[in-house]
Order: C-alpha cells, then structure tokens, then sequence
C-alpha cells in the first residue's frame, strides 16, 4: 500500500450535488468525466452487487449508487490514501442517500489467485464490475515525480491482462463489466477479454462530432457467446466551444443513465 503522506485535499461535488467526493488537491489522479460516464453506461434497471476495480476515492462507485437504488457497490483499490478518503466521504451528510449501500475493500486487483482470495476478491463476488484501469503502458508513460499520480495512469509490464483475469474470476457467469478506457487501446482491451467475456459493446465517446473517439466505454457479459456491436456512441460537446450538449450535461449534472440496454 501506498505510505506517502496525506496531501491536502478537496471536497468536489458531481451529478450536480446528488455525491461529494473527498480527494487529493495535487499529486494524485483526480476524478473527473471518466468517472462519471464509468457509472452512467450501467443500465437504469441494474441491480445486485457491483464491484468497482481500482475505485480510487470512490467516484465511479458513488455516481452508480446515487442513480441507482437498487444496488450495493464495494470500493476495491490497494491505495490506503484514497480508500480512507472515500470511506470520510461516506461519512458525509451529503452522501447519506446511498452511503449504506457502499463498502471499502483494500485488495491488490492484479495479485494471484489465493492472494486475491484471502484478499476478499473471492470468485462469483460480484454480479456486475465497473473498471477504470490505468490508460498507459509504462515504456509509454514519462517518469513523473508525483509518482502516486503516475500509479494511477500507467499499467505495468503485465498491462491489461491481471484487470481481466481478476474481472473474470470475482464476477459471477452471466454478469456484466463496464470499463473505460482509451480509444487506441481498442484491440488490447478486445484481446484480454478474449475468451472470457462475450456479448462485447463498444461505445466510442467524441469530443465533438467531427472529433475521432478519445474514450471508448466498453460492455461485457461473463462466458457470454454472443458477438460483438459497435453501438453509436455519444459526442460531448456542440460547436469549437466547451458547452456540453444537453445529453451530456444531463448526464453529468443530472445523474442521468446513458440509455444503455443490458444484454446476455
């Protein structure tokens, strides 16, 4: 686990209000619109327990659990910084609508098998996952001396391949994984899952409408046989300005679901 010392940090508000989340001024990965959209690609009928991998302070979790009321969501990071954070915003006032549905759990997602195990990550935990792995292979990635900050973005040499095992073992056969992750890491994210998941949507998120994808959300189904769709996506802001669209504002703003329907 991480020993650097405890930063400063701020108390940021997403979907509007509906979550606050503590989290880091500097120095570390800082929660922003992956996070959001993370949550919001669930389906709105989803229900059970959803696990999400490397949660950081907690953002993806909580945005999931704010839109959804019929879920209970654990918090899996091996960061001590950032899960004692999350667990001060669940002690938050603002939180209390769904701070009894979330859990915190320490464990090193890409440990093996028995490790992972005695960890609490045990097979058929979860009936869906949410993942927001680091986007960068580390021959990739500069060195940097905020180096928890780099922890965050930057996979080791074992890349994407202990994200998927892990997601493949805890989750239980028939449930689903929705991930984000870079638009050029299409085919790594594809030949992880191979084998493993099936029924794969590939949902490319623009910039603007004439922007090729920076982002791709991605969904699965465990031990599914059924192919592969590329869906429609969906494009972040109108014109050469920042303003939103109203389909993304509501989203961030509003707590608003992306419309995705489950698949098995």
């Amino acid at each position: 686990m991480t020993s650097d010392a405890a930063p400063a940090t701020t108390r940021d508000a997403f979907l509007g209000g509906l979550v606050t989340v503590e989290q880091p001024a500097k120095g570390r990965h800082r929660a922003g619109l992956d996070a959001v959209y993370l949550a919001a690609a669930l389906p709105d009928d989803t229900t059970g327990h959803v696990v999400d991998l490397g949660a950081g302070v907690g953002t993806a979790g909580f945005c999931a659990a704010a839109r959804l009321g019929d879920i209970t969501v654990t918090l899996v990071d091996n960061d001590a910084l950032v899960l004692d954070l999350a667990r001060n915003s669940l002690t938050d006032a603002l939180n209390a609508a769904f701070a009894s549905r979330v859990q915190v759990l320490a464990a090193d997602i890409t440990a093996r098998g028995a490790e992972r195990h005695a960890s609490g990550l045990t097979p058929g935990l979860a009936d869906h996952i949410i993942m927001n792995p680091p986007y960068y292979p580390a021959r990739q990635f500069r060195s940097s001396p905020a180096g928890a900050r780099a922890q965050a973005h930057m996979l080791d040499e074992r890349g994407l391949e202990p994200w998927a095992r892990t997601a493949a073992d805890i989750l239980r056969e028939g449930g689903s994984l929705t991930m984000i992750f870079r638009a050029d890491g299409l085919q790594e994210v594809l030949d992880v899952l191979q084998g493993r998941f099936g029924a794969i949507d590939v949902i490319p998120v623009r910039p603007r409408a004439d922007a090729a994808a920076t982002r791709i959300l991605l969904r699965a189904i465990r031990a599914s046989r059924a192919p592969l769709r590329l869906m429609p996506g969906f494009v972040l802001h109108e014109g050469e300005g920042s303003q939103f669209l109203p389909e993304a504002r509501a989203v961030m703003r509003d707590g608003k679901g992306l419309g995705l329907q489950p698949r098995s």
